[in-house]
Parts: structure tokens; C-alpha cells; sequence
């Protein structure tokens, strides 16, 4: 039996949170741990099994999440820079595809969508001089 990286478990519970994250409603998000508990009490079943559950369950392709934190030793990284009234962003280091969404809050919350190319947002009333930029993400 092939054993993971030393990191397994914490990217599991990385992955697990921004599952959470992403549904964004925390009795759903417990309906589903239990429905999996009730699903697959006492079985064994493939990581793809429980991937397809969590997909149809939630509604939310998650195919490349769980690409990126099941099948790569790669740390996602978030690259940003605030120009002006704009925030660029994109994600480096990842699979191809990886495009988990990821909550951001400049006098708002606001999620926004990184892939592997740089987007540009416009931001209405910020700009360089905004002091803070908080992103809520979980690598």
C-alpha cells in the first residue's frame, strides 16, 4: 500500500474547509458529512467515489480542487497586485485549470474567480491607498 506525503493530512483538512468555504452554508455543508457517514458507513471506497458524491452533492465542480490538493505535491500560490483602482490576480504553482473561487473583502465581500491567467477587477472606491486588502483563502 503507497503511503502520501508527510503533508496528507493537512492538505485533507485544508481541502476540507474550502469545501466548506465554498458551499457557503453550514447545514448543508453538515448534511452532507452526515449523508456521507450514512452513504459509506463501513465500506471502502476510492477517493473518485467520494469526489463524485461531494460534486453531485454540492452542485459545485470541484474536479479541480481535488486535483490540486490529492493528486500534486504543488502549494498554490495567489499572486496579486493592486494598481490604481485595479486588483489583478491569478494563481501560479497549480494544475492546470485550478480555479477554486476564493472571498475577498475591500469595504465589501466579494468572491472572486483566479485561474491560471491574470483577471483584472475594478474597484469602486479603493485604490493603492486602500490599507488592507483581506482574501480569505486557505492553501
Amino acid at each position: 500500500q503507497n503511503e502520501g506525503s508527510g503533508d496528507m493530512y493537512y492538505k485533507a483538512g485544508n481541502m476540507i474547509h474550502i469545501i466548506r468555504q465554498l458551499v457557503n452554508n453550514d447545514e448543508k455543508f453538515r448534511m452532507l458529512l452526515r449523508d456521507m457517514n450514512r452513504k459509506f458507513y463501513q465500506q471502502t471506497v476510492t477517493s473518485s467515489v467520494v469526489e463524485q458524491y461531494i460534486t453531485k452533492y454540492t452542485g459545485i465542480d470541484l474536479s479541480k480542487i481535488f486535483d490540486q490538493y490529492l493528486r500534486t505535491i504543488k502549494i498554490p500560490v495567489l499572486e496579486y497586485k493592486l494598481e490604481k483602482n485595479n486588483l489583478q490576480y491569478r494563481y501560479s504553482n497549480c494544475v492546470d485549470g485550478f480555479n477554486m473561487p476564493i472571498k475577498i473583502n475591500l469595504n465589501e465581500n466579494k468572491w472572486i474567480y483566479p485561474t491560471n491567467s491574470w483577471k483584472t477587477l475594478k474597484l469602486n472606491n479603493a485604490s493603492v491607498d486602500t490599507p488592507f486588502l483581506w482574501i480569505g483563502i486557505f492553501l
